[in-house]
């Protein structure tokens, strides 16, 4: 057995033995939004130290703990927490949690991020479905040898944020009448954050808001047959030429917060 599928195994045998359905769902919380957590009922939290195989972050605002509990009676877990390309972590290690949902049973991941919004029209505190990304990282998940056990060696990325699941979305928005934008995130590694030269050019790109987490993942749950909602907060207006601070950043996330844990509630009662 491939060495990456045996210590997923290891991680998948450990979780199991503390669950107790196959959740199919599962959520990655970005930076401060882990509030979300409290809305599971029943909740089994198990640290990532705990578990075979597992990282850490060193990111304020990310717990590392994974949560299994349930939601409206269904089973799922939460990532508490992510790991990040800027922390040294190899990108098979960013997304070694997304084979261990797969291999768990997961079919639908939500994921979540703090971003910098680049279109003119968002404002911070806004919410953003992604539509599709733009990744300016010339590392990927899938480099090295392809496991048949998780997926094609070629993934198509085509709709690697399926229309289905946002128009879901965007129902539950309307049904709460909370506004959401929809557009473009662009990938870069970080911690610096972008220079004005750099805004500028994603804006002519595409991209409507830019962030340091997400697209791995993404890419990691396409080639594994997961379908992907991603969310983002907007925290900053990467226009403006006020400076940022991470400080600032989980000040906007907390503005924001209320809003995205009913949103994702009831998208999860809704699936």
């Amino acid at each position: 057995m491939d060495d990456l599928l045996q210590r997923v195994m290891e991680s998948v045998k450990y979780i199991k033995g503390i669950i107790k359905e196959t959740p199919k769902i599962a959520v990655i919380l970005g930076s401060g939004l882990g509030s979300f957590a409290s809305e599971i009922r029943d909740a089994i939290e198990i640290p990532y130290e705990s578990i075979p195989n597992f990282k850490t972050s060193s990111v304020e605002g990310h717990d590392n703990k994974l949560i299994y509990g349930t939601i409206y009676g269904k089973p799922i877990l939460a990532m508490k927490g992510r790991y990040h390309y800027y922390e040294g972590y190899t990108m098979q290690e960013i997304t070694f949690p997304i084979k261990v949902f797969a291999l768990l049973g997961v079919s639908k991941l939500i994921v979540s991020n703090a971003a910098g919004g680049i279109n003119k029209k968002y404002k911070v505190g806004d919410i953003m479905l992604i539509s599709d990304h733009i990744k300016l990282c010339g590392d990927s998940p899938l480099i090295g040898p392809n496991i048949e056990e998780f997926g094609t060696r070629f993934p198509d990325m085509k709709d690697a944020y399926p229309r289905g699941f946002r128009s879901l979305a965007k129902e539950v928005a309307q049904k709460l009448k909370l506004e959401v934008q929809e557009g473009v995130y662009a990938y870069m590694t970080g911690p610096q954050y972008e220079t004005p030269a750099e805004i500028k050019m994603l804006s002519v790109l595409g991209a409507d808001a830019v962030g340091m987490s997400t697209v791995p993942e993404v890419i990691s749950a396409v080639h594994l047959g997961i379908d992907v909602l991603g969310i983002s907060c907007i925290t900053d207006e990467t226009l403006s030429d006020k400076k940022i601070s991470h400080d600032e950043v989980m000040q906007a996330v907390a503005s924001v917060e209320k809003n995205f844990t009913r949103f994702v509630v009831e998208i999860i009662n809704n699936i």
